[in-house]
């Protein structure tokens, strides 16, 4: 199976990899999902990049801490999707493998440990349209289809 790649890769720019773990976390009725809204106004799925020796699901379980305060019940792997991307922020590019996963709900364990982003609940759909990244664009809609389709 090909993996999806989002972005465009430029040429003769390097590009620093940054792997990546995110997840769909829905709401009890399963009509909105939440996003997290990064202090430059851009919206994302929650999660974000690995480290050390982590794995997936590691990197998973840390990176909801600290943004949202929950864990994640029982994330069923939905696919990776690549994206290439420049962060002005960072004033570099970036190839970002992302790995996605699917939540069947969440559980909020103590407030989020960062204090600098903004914990959001769209509609499904809105939130779509809200997402910057087209690779967190794509695992929604994947799980939309594998998920709330089959209901």
């Amino acid at each position: 199976m090909r993996i999806p790649s989002f972005g465009e890769k430029e040429p003769g720019e390097q590009y620093q990899k940054r792997v990546g773990v995110y997840v769909v976390i829905p709401d009890e009725k399963t009509q909105e999902i939440v996003l997290v809204q990064a202090p430059n106004g851009a919206f994302f799925l929650p999660g974000g990049e690995m480290e050390g020796t982590e794995t997936r699901l590691e990197t998973l379980r840390r990176e909801l801490l600290e943004e949202l305060g929950y864990q994640a019940l029982a994330p069923v792997y939905l696919g990776q999707a690549d994206e290439y991307f420049f962060s002005r922020h960072r004033d570099t590019h970036f190839f970002n493998p992302g790995y996605f996963y699917a939540a069947a709900g969440f559980k909020r364990e103590a407030a989020p440990l960062e204090d600098f982003n903004h914990i959001l609940w769209f509609p499904i759909d809105e939130a779509i349209e809200k997402l910057k990244r087209g690779s967190h664009k794509w695992a929604v809609e994947c799980w939309q289809k594998e998920y709330l389709n089959s209901k």
